[in-house]
């Protein structure tokens, strides 16, 4: 049975929603939610760039190009998405990481990604 952990973002306080169209998230639910199983840790908020998006193309996560058989459609700069906290902090090392919606998210992305790092790339 998966547990998922409290809705909580890294300002201690309940997480908003990420997105709905494209629906994102763990759960596909739309918020940056996770658990145990989520061993990806997709808990950041961002709001993709075409620059983002090639960088996670030449590191071997291919977001723009739709997946029909797994109901992706493919992301354009824009979109909202919840990331893994580690290709995020990967992203901010090399200069390119995406906008973030702290609001949006999840706590656990602290595991990961400090809140200094996190609050630079605040939307």
């Amino acid at each position: 049975m998966i547990h998922q952990e409290p809705s909580v973002n890294v300002l201690g306080a309940p997480l908003t929603p990420c997105s709905s169209d494209p629906m994102t998230g763990f759960f596909r639910d739309g918020h940056c939610n996770t658990c145990y199983e989520d061993q990806g840790n997709h808990t950041v908020c961002a709001v993709m760039t075409a620059e983002f998006l090639a960088f996670s193309a030449y590191v071997g996560n291919d977001l723009s190009t739709p997946q029909p058989d797994f109901a992706f459609p493919g992301l354009k700069p824009g979109d909202r998405w919840c990331l893994c906290a580690a290709r995020f902090l990967q992203a901010h090392d090399e200069g390119c990481a995406p906008r973030v919606d702290l609001s949006a998210t999840h706590q656990r992305a602290l595991d990961v990604v400090p809140l200094r790092v996190l609050k630079a790339c605040a939307l």
